[in-house]
Order: structure tokens, then C-alpha cells, then sequence
């Protein structure tokens, strides 16, 4: 369970994975048949049995929080038997109120699939129908319009999952098929029925991290694979550069012992492996090679553990329940803080602080290809034959990155250390994890474009080497990139240059080549 064969998967609450998650949000209604998504046996009775619950203390009067109660500072006040359904309505309605950019589909449709996880844990108090709906809607490409900005990340990410509700009910709006309609009509047109919530549904198809959630997953399966790109890049450019390949020896790493340290030594000594370059220049008489290429297992490899503590961190997340209050098989329903962002926040703060440091040792590399007095090749790589000045070779690629990585400082500040009180002071910490993942969103564009461009400016280097063969791996890197840009010749318009290579370096091509030598 949690896990998906080629046309469906189970959920459970439990047991769904982040390459499940990143897999049912890539796909989008262009495909000619979406994944379908399905509550587990076990899940519907423990869901049936969490509804029962809250039925029975229906029937008995009983006051309970998010039940027959208001919300938030208003949670005193008691709704009557007969106003229950317009209060969950009311409630998403009034919370519907977020603003900016339209969250992308991929993220709309990680946001739904978590949100459906996290209620078939059975701790919520919902019926089936509510889940089964939010799946239908997954499975026919019926995508909510919800605004990036108006979380502050507790009570759980409020305004943006309440767009997504909107539709539930036949409110609100949504993509389908590539227009976008009222929240009714694209129901319709999908043939999938809208919903009148009962007590405690719409309190709990709200409180909840799913948005955080949802781009902090889908920002770091692209990071891990940007993990392994930068240690490319590194490696082509030390082969560029002439670099020394000692730092990389397996002995350094043992002698301090930290797990991503020795991944990214090993898998940098796997890319440089057979380097003829390495042989010829063995006793050049460089003492040292600057830190940017001295440290890279260092540098990456902290990166690399930081990836491995948030990847720890949103497999929890995925499979918790989020929501207020929650009722427990016992009977007992206990109001509490599942909801707050604080655990995804600090983890997502440092995704991107980790994806900030991999741009910025990245930008140095860079710096030093472009420096003949280090690199010994022609300043800014200017191609052989052409007058420096009159052409002025990869010197302005040079600038874009650096202008990436000072941005990334900026946007590196973490958002989980400020904290704004609302809601008549009742909600008084809050953990700002939607400002943090949008933060770390926009870092990983920055630093994919730098990493990109630094493996551009590394292949054009290892063109002016006529004899020596890198190591095989940057080799087999090499001609794959050979194969669709053209050599660098004088100057022209290098944006398209790095665009195409984007776009290649995500094929299944070179996903090959990098699998044909993970250490």
C-alpha cells in the first residue's frame, strides 16, 4: 500500500511515499489515462468508524471543537443542530480569501492526493464521500484554482486549502481540460458530484500542511536530483580546470566521517574515474586547488545530508494527521497542534538555504573557468582563433549566475523565525512553512539555471584539451552534450544554448548516463 503500479494506487494514511506523491502530481489531464487513486480496505473501515464517533457525540449533545462550535477565537460560541451544515460551508467560504499566482497543476494535485491521505488515516471524523471525491477529482484532472499567497502555516495552511475545498461544494473555480471554469461546471463536465459537508468536514478538509507539504516534496525530489548534477559539474569542471582529484580519496572522508561527504566523493571519484587528464598532469607542481574545488564533498555532501533530514521530514508529513481536533478509535476527541507547520517550516528553511549553498559554490567554480590565471584557459573562455574584446566568450553567464546567487541570499532568509499573531491573539505562533516553500520553490529554479550553466561553461572548457580524455563519465557527459549544441565558435546568443541544455539534462538520455555511474 502507499505505493502505485502503472494505473493505480492505495492509499492508507500510512504508508504513501514521495515518489508516489511527485508521480500522481506530474501528471496532468493531457494524459490519455491518470493515474487512480483508491481508499484501502483498511482505510474506508477506519474511516467509517472515525465518522461513527462523531455521529454519536452528535446524538448526545456533547460540545465539541470544530463539531458544533466556531473557530478559532470564536471556538466559545455553540451552533445549533440545524446550522451545522451552514456553518462548514460558511467556514470554507469565509477562509477562501488567499491571493497572488495560481499554484501550478503538479502542485494542486500533490496538495489534493495529501490531503485525501491524511483523512483516510480514520483520525478526522469525515465520511468516505468526502475522500472519494477528492480522489474523483485527481483521477479526471479536476484541478482547484488556489492562490500561492495567504498561509501563514497555522492552523495548518487555511486559505489556500480552502480554495481547494470550494470546488468540493460546487464553489470556487478549476481547470479542466485545460479551461478554466467555475468550481460547478468543471464538476459537471467531469461527472463527478459536489458535496454538502456535514459536521467537522470542512474544519477538517482545512486544517492541514498540504500545501507546504505539497511543494516542499515536489522542490526536493528535483533537489536530490540537482544533488548529483552539481557533483557532475564539479567533476567537469576540475577535469577543465586541471584540477587535483586527491581530495576526493575515500581516507579523507573516514577521517571525518559525515554521510554525505563520502556520497559525494564517491560519486564525483565514479564521474572522474580513467581521467587521462589527471595522469598527465600529476606532477604540475599546483600545490592546492581553491576551496570551491578542494571542498566540494564538503559542500555537497552537507547539502546531501540536509536533503536526507527533510526527506525524513516530509515522509512524516505525508502520512500524519494534520488535522483539529482529532478523534481517536476510542472515542476520545482531543483538540491539539498537529496542524502547525513548524516541523516542515525549519526543514524547508533549510532546503533552501542547502539549494542557496549549491548555486553559490557552483558560481566560484564558474569564476574560476573564467580565469586564466587559475584555469590557464583563455579569459572568459573566449573560443581559440577569437580576439578578447571583440568577443567577449561566456563572461555574461559568468554575471547571470552570480546575479542567481546573490538573489538566493535573499530569498535564503528563513521564514519559519518570524511569526505574526492572529486571530485575537488566540493563534499566537504561527510557523510561516508556505512562505518557506515558496521561498525554497523559487532557490531551486535559480540554482538549476547556475548548476546548468556551470556544466555549459565546463564543456566548452574541456574543448580546448586536444590530447587528454577526461574521466569516463564527464567523457560520456560530454558527447552527449556534443550531440545537440553546436561548438563554441565566437560569440552568439548563449541563453538558448543553456535553455536547450535544461531541457536535455531532464531527458531520459542522460537520466542513463548518470545512472550508468551512481556510486
Amino acid at each position: 500500500m502507499g505505493d502505485i503500479d502503472t494505473e493505480r494506487l492505495f492509499i492508507d494514511g500510512n504508508t504513501l511515499s514521495l515518489e508516489a506523491v511527485g508521480r500522481i502530481a506530474r501528471q496532468t489531464e493531457v494524459h490519455a489515462r491518470l493515474s487512480d487513486v483508491r481508499l484501502s480496505s483498511r482505510a474506508i473501515e477506519n474511516v467509517l468508524a472515525s465518522r461513527a464517533i462523531i455521529e454519536k457525540v452528535l446524538k448526545s449533545g456533547q460540545v465539541v471543537y470544530g463539531v458544533n462550535t466556531g473557530f478559532g477565537s470564536l471556538s466559545s460560541v455553540r451552533i445549533d443542530a440545524s446550522q451545522l451544515e451552514a456553518l462548514q460551508a460558511n467556514l470554507i467560504r469565509s477562509h477562501a480569501a488567499g491571493t497572488g499566482d495560481l499554484l501550478d497543476i503538479p502542485t494542486v494535485r500533490a496538495m489534493m492526493l495529501l490531503r485525501a491521505n491524511t483523512l483516510a488515516k480514520g483520525l478526522s471524523g469525515v465520511r468516505v464521500e468526502v475522500i472519494e471525491t477528492l480522489l474523483a477529482m485527481l483521477k479526471h484532472g479536476v484541478h482547484p484554482c488556489i492562490p500561492s499567497q495567504g498561509s501563514l502555516g497555522a492552523s495548518g495552511d487555511l486559505a489556500p486549502l480552502a480554495h481547494l475545498a470550494l470546488v468540493l461544494i460546487g464553489e470556487g473555480e478549476a481547470f479542466y481540460q485545460g479551461q478554466r471554469l467555475s468550481g460547478k461546471a468543471a464538476m459537471d463536465k467531469a461527472g463527478i458530484a459536489t458535496i454538502t459537508l456535514k459536521a467537522k468536514e470542512g474544519l477538517a478538509l482545512l486544517n492541514g500542511t498540504q500545501m507546504m507539504s505539497a511543494i516542499g516534496i515536489l522542490t526536493l525530489l528535483e533537489a536530490e536530483k540537482l544533488s548529483m548534477l552539481a557533483d557532475l559539474a564539479g567533476a567537469m569542471t576540475i577535469e577543465a580546470v586541471k584540477g587535483s582529484h586527491q581530495p576526493f580519496d575515500d581516507r579523507i572522508y573516514q577521517a571525518r566521517p559525515h554521510q554525505g561527504h563520502g556520497q559525494s566523493a564517491a560519486q564525483i571519484r565514479a564521474f572522474l574515474a580513467n581521467s587521462e587528464i589527471a595522469e598527465g598532469h600529476r606532477d604540475c607542481g599546483k600545490v592546492q586547488d581553491a576551496y570551491s574545488l578542494r571542498c566540494i564533498p564538503q559542500v555537497h555532501g552537507a547539502i546531501r545530508d540536509i536533503l536526507s533530514h527533510v526527506r525524513k521530514v516530509l515522509s512524516i508529513e505525508a502520512n500524519a494527521a494534520t488535522d483539529n481536533p482529532l478523534v481517536f478509535p476510542n472515542g476520545d476527541i482531543i483538540s491539539q497542534g498537529n496542524f502547525h507547520g513548524e516541523p516542515v517550516a525549519v526543514a524547508l528553511d533549510q532546503l533552501a538555504i542547502g539549494l542557496a549553498e549549491l548555486a553559490s559554490i557552483s558560481e566560484r567554480r564558474m569564476d574560476k573557468l573564467m580565469n586564466p590565471v587559475f584555469s590557464e584557459l583563455p579569459a572568459f573562455l573566449t573560443p581559440s582563433g577569437k580576439a578578447a574584446g571583440l568577443h567577449s566568450g561566456l563572461m555574461i553567464i559568468h554575471y547571470t549566475a552570480a546575479s542567481l546567487v546573490s538573489e538566493n541570499k535573499i530569498l535564503a532568509h528563513p521564514a519559519s523565525v518570524d511569526s505574526v499573531p492572529t486571530s485575537n491573539d488566540k493563534e499566537d505562533h504561527v510557523s510561516m512553512g508556505a512562505i518557506a516553500a515558496r521561498k525554497a520553490a523559487k532557490i531551486l529554479t535559480h540554482t538549476r539555471w547556475v548548476l546548468t550553466a556551470e556544466v555549459f561553461c565546463a564543456s566548452h572548457g574541456l574543448s580546448f584539451e586536444k590530447r587528454l580524455k577526461p574521466g569516463q563519465g564527464v567523457l560520456d557527459t560530454l558527447n552527449f552534450i556534443q550531440s545537440f549544441i553546436p561548438p563554441v565558435t565566437g560569440d552568439r546568443v548563449f541563453a538558448k544554448d543553456i535553455e536547450t541544455l535544461s531541457e536535455k539534462l531532464d531527458s531520459q538520455a542522460f537520466e542513463d548516463i548518470l545512472t550508468a555511474y551512481r556510486a
